[in-house]
């Protein structure tokens, strides 16, 4: 985003970016253990996770991909693993919940949660990461789910995917703009809630 602080310690409503995830994580239902994945490139991050007294686990920042794989290794994963990036403060632990149960009953090795592009084009996002998912280009959210013993292997993974035109979803902030969509809508529902 070109701002001289760490993406996930980045403030929004109140707190760092990171805490907004963390806590949809620790209301989910099915979520029965979380470590923040930390890199050379976020040590403010690690060390606010540290002040938490969350798990970290300190990947070498090769890349999203490596950075996984070396995570599920190191942890010795092999089941499902749930990942989520820093980013997106609007998740709720309902919507993880129910992720986690549409990864379990779909007999695939892997789940990606998509926003059609039309959704964030919308409300005014940008489209920084899309993916094909049967012949349709979607936007990504980075929620994803997938079986851990299949990331480590070979060979093609089967996908399954939830297309969602859910705001909590679509509200993952790449750039400033984002990040004040992300804040006007996220005020406008709490107004409506008071």
């Amino acid at each position: 985003m070109g701002l001289p602080i760490e993406k996930p310690m980045l403030p929004f409503l109140g707190k760092p970016l990171i805490d907004w995830v963390i806590d949809a994580v620790l209301v989910s239902q099915k979520i029965s253990e979380f470590y923040v994945i930390t890199s050379p490139n976020t040590p403010k991050t690690e060390q606010h996770c540290q002040n938490m007294n969350w798990k970290i686990l300190h990947t070498d920042a090769k890349g999203y991909h490596e950075d996984l794989k070396q995570a599920i290794n190191k942890l010795y994963w092999r089941g499902p693993v749930l990942t989520m990036p820093s980013d997106v403060p609007a998740i709720t632990g309902e919507i993880l919940d129910r992720s986690i149960l549409e990864f379990e009953g779909c007999d695939k090795d892997f789940l990606a949660v998509f926003v059609p592009i039309e959704k964030r084009q919308k409300l005014g996002l940008s489209i920084s990461s899309t993916d094909e998912y049967q012949g349709v280009w979607y936007a990504v959210s980075g929620i994803n789910i997938i079986n851990g013993a299949k990331i480590l292997g070979e060979g093609k993974t089967e996908t399954a995917a939830i297309i969602t035109q859910e705001t909590e979803v679509a509200l993952n902030i790449n750039t400033i703009k984002d990040l004040e969509i992300a804040k006007q809508l996220i005020n406008k529902v709490k107004k409506r809630i008071l």
